[in-house]
């Protein structure tokens, strides 16, 4: 299993970025790898429409160290484990996104990474306010 670290610097300070993508009313916005409409609440568990159906995602508790880990169930039942980290940057903030290629073919890796390298972006942009 490949893992690969996708980053992204953003001119804001790591609170701001990690309080944008860490808020579950946003995903919509910046997160269409994830969520291709609003969330549904169930719970502490997110009911999100997504590009591989309704999937149930689950955020790690909310805390000041810049961690958005975050548990995608899959239509299948299968757990894919997010790793997400805001750190700080000397231009402002860096999220890094940890991206496991598990069960995907070597196609649908680099697809996944595509996905989550335009995430990133859109997040950049919406927090930039551009």
């Amino acid at each position: 299993m490949r893992s690969r670290h996708l980053s992204r610097v953003i001119a804001a300070s790591p609170a701001v970025v990690h309080a944008v993508a860490s808020d579950p009313d946003r995903l919509a916005e910046w997160a269409a790898g994830l969520a291709t409409a609003d969330v549904t609440r169930d719970g502490d568990d997110l009911l999100v429409d997504s590009p591989m159906g309704r999937v149930r995602v689950r955020f790690v508790p909310r805390n000041d160290l810049g961690v958005i880990d975050h548990d995608v169930v899959l239509p299948s039942g299968e757990t894919v484990t997010n790793p997400v980290r805001v750190l700080a940057h000397p231009d402002g903030a860096e999220i890094v996104f940890t991206v496991r290629q598990l069960d995907l073919t070597d196609e649908e890796f680099e697809r996944d990474c595509a996905a989550v390298e335009a995430d990133l972006e859109r997040l950049a942009g919406l927090v930039e306010g551009r």
